[in-house]
Order: C-alpha cells, then sequence, then structure tokens
C-alpha cells in the first residue's frame, strides 16, 4: 500500500504549524517546507521523529526551489497531499511606487514555487489517480480589493488560474485542487500592517473580530479529507461574514 504523504510548503508559518498538529494522525509522513530554522517546528520534530520531514528552501531563486524539490524525491517520498501556503511580504504600498522586483519576488514565492512543485509531482498524482491539493489564496479574489496591496493581490489572481485551470485539466484523474479565500487571519504574516487597519478590518466583520489560526484549519482538513472528494476548482470562502 502506498503511503500517504503530505507536503506543506510554508510549513513554518502559523497555518502550518497549526495544520500539522492537526492532521499528522492522518499521513504517513508530513514534509514541512521552510526558509529557515523554526523553534516550533524544532519541537515538533521531536515529537513526529521520522514522519516529519523538515526541508528548507528559499522560493525566491529558482535553483533553490527546483534543489528543493529535488531532496523531496531524494527522500523517495511523493506527496499524495500538497498544501501550498506561501506569499510575498504583505505590504501596503502605492502602485506608482511599488517596484517591478516586487512584483517578480512575489510572483517567485508563490506562483512560480507551486508551478515547478505540480509540474514535477501531478503526473505521479494522475498515474495513481489519487491527490488533493489545497492553494491558500485571499477574500481580496472573492470582493473589491483594498488599495495598496497591488503586487500580492495580483500574485493571488494568478494561483485561483491555477487552480481554476488545473482543477479541470486533472479531474478524471481523480485530483482535487480547491483554493481558500480568507479574510485577514491574525498572524504573524501581518506584522507589517499598521495595527490600525488590522483594527478597521476586524470591524467591518459581524463578530467584530479578525480570523484565527482556528477558524481556518478545519476547511483545509476537510478538503484534504475523502469528505470532499466531490469538491474540485472552487475557491471557498472564509470570512465570519466579513464581505
Amino acid at each position: 500500500m502506498n503511503n500517504k504523504v503530505l507536503l506543506i510548503t510554508g510549513g513554518s508559518s502559523d497555518i502550518g504549524i497549526s495544520l500539522i498538529k492537526e492532521v499528522k494522525n492522518n499521513y504517513d509522513y508530513i514534509i514541512a517546507h521552510h526558509t529557515k530554522d523554526n523553534e516550533n517546528l524544532s519541537l515538533l520534530k521531536q515529537e513526529l521523529k521520522d514522519k516529519l520531514i523538515l526541508i528548507k528552501g528559499n522560493f525566491k531563486d529558482e535553483e533553490d526551489t527546483r534543489v528543493f524539490i529535488s531532496k523531496i524525491k531524494e527522500e523517495g517520498k511523493i506527496p499524495t497531499a500538497i498544501v501550498h501556503l506561501p506569499a510575498g511580504s504583505f505590504e501596503n504600498i502605492k502602485f506608482p511606487k511599488i517596484p517591478w522586483q516586487k512584483f517578480e519576488t512575489d510572483f517567485n514565492i508563490s506562483f512560480r514555487s507551486l508551478v515547478l512543485i505540480l509540474q514535477e509531482f501531478l503526473p505521479t498524482m494522475a498515474k495513481n489517480k489519487n491527490g488533493k491539493i489545497i492553494v491558500m489564496l485571499t477574500s481580496c479574489t472573492k470582493n473589491i480589493p483594498p488599495k495598496y496591496l497591488t503586487s500580492y493581490v495580483t500574485s493571488k489572481y494568478a494561483l485561483l488560474g491555477l487552480v481554476k485551470s488545473l482543477s479541470n485539466e486533472y479531474a478524471d484523474k481523480d485530483i482535487r485542487i480547491n483554493g481558500i479565500s480568507p479574510s485577514m487571519i491574525d498572524t504573524k504574516f501581518l506584522d507589517s500592517i499598521p495595527e490600525l487597519i488590522r483594527e478597521q478590518n476586524a470591524m467591518k466583520s459581524p463578530t467584530g473580530k479578525n480570523l484565527s489560526v482556528t477558524d481556518v484549519i478545519p476547511t483545509i482538513k476537510f478538503l484534504l479529507s475523502d469528505g470532499s472528494d466531490g469538491i474540485t476548482g472552487e475557491n471557498i470562502s472564509i470570512t465570519n461574514g466579513n464581505i
């Protein structure tokens, strides 16, 4: 019987760490991508031992991304499910002042990395007729996006296009590819955003608060489960009613 292997890119993020804790008993192996040493990942490694495989990769760099993929292959643990979380930095910048390098960096981190990963592993998933892929998008792809986040929003729309296209191309291979679009989540990812903006966003929500990691994890967990076999090509909102 083939091993169940989950690859989490952005595994050192708050969502990545929480997801590992939630699904650790559902997989034979979990491969967690990270860009630098992380205390929380190290503690999970001590707990899960060989079940958790930590692999570094700098997705800003194409060659390093390809090396990351090669390391997965060397481990001999081909993913049966992939959760893609990485994104470029969340910065409020007026469009004329955004350097082209910022667009490139955001695309390389979130979009190019996923393209290269899927080009490597989707053929095996298709051959085995088994696979779940969940891509972190943003509620900006469902509603009018806020000002001054053009490079971030644009890269997320590129990912949405990839989800829509590949979900159709691989539907008959029993590969389920979906996106999730949460509104603002209180994580360290927002550290560069002014507190006032975070407070204003919370005030717009019927709940009076931003999302927490625990609001998002159950949807990812469901999309990884057999119960989601009839769902593909969707962009699922997680907003607590914040539209």
